[in-house]
């Protein structure tokens, strides 16, 4: 599986069991990475996604006059997502750790808020070590952040000692 998570300059996820921050267009950008793949995650992350879709709605028919559904078929939702989740597909973390996963995850896919925010859950998955390997890194807009950075971390296997 391919885990994607929200972190501020200190890999902080959430404060006082709510998430630090949110934004439309790094969902929106994790929708267009998924390219049609699953996305896995749990009801308190869905709640968000499904904002987005009725957004999308309103503002289609408020343009258009016709209703467009902006579901999301490649979502599921379940509070066990990251036993659920199979090879390349992605699992959206915001309140759970992910460490005990580690020989599962097959890939990280980072945005880094770039800005220090209260926290008291963390990002526990060391990516410093030699067992990963940043593949790609891009910097957009957001729609509540200035700059938001994307790295996906690969991991590497059956590296040669």
């Amino acid at each position: 599986m391919i885990v994607a998570v929200c972190v501020d300059d200190k890999n902080g996820m959430m404060f006082n069991k709510r998430r630090q921050s949110q934004d439309r267009i790094q969902r929106q950008h994790l929708r267009k990475l998924a390219d049609g793949r699953t996305i896995w995650m749990n009801a308190y992350s869905a709640v968000l996604f499904l904002r987005d879709s009725e957004q999308l709605n309103a503002e289609s028919e408020a343009e258009s006059g016709a209703q467009e559904d902006f579901a999301q078929p490649n979502i599921c939702v379940d509070e066990d997502f990251l036993d659920r989740a199979g090879e390349n597909e992605i699992c959206f973390v915001e309140n759970q750790s992910v460490s005990e996963y580690a020989e599962k995850i097959e890939g990280v896919i980072l945005y880094k808020w770039n800005r220090v925010y209260p926290s008291d859950r963390f990002f526990d998955l060391d990516l410093s070590g030699e067992d990963w390997e940043l593949t790609q890194s891009e910097e957009f807009e957001g729609s509540s952040h200035e700059k938001i950075t994307m790295e996906f971390y690969k991991k590497l296997r059956n590296r040669e000692n």
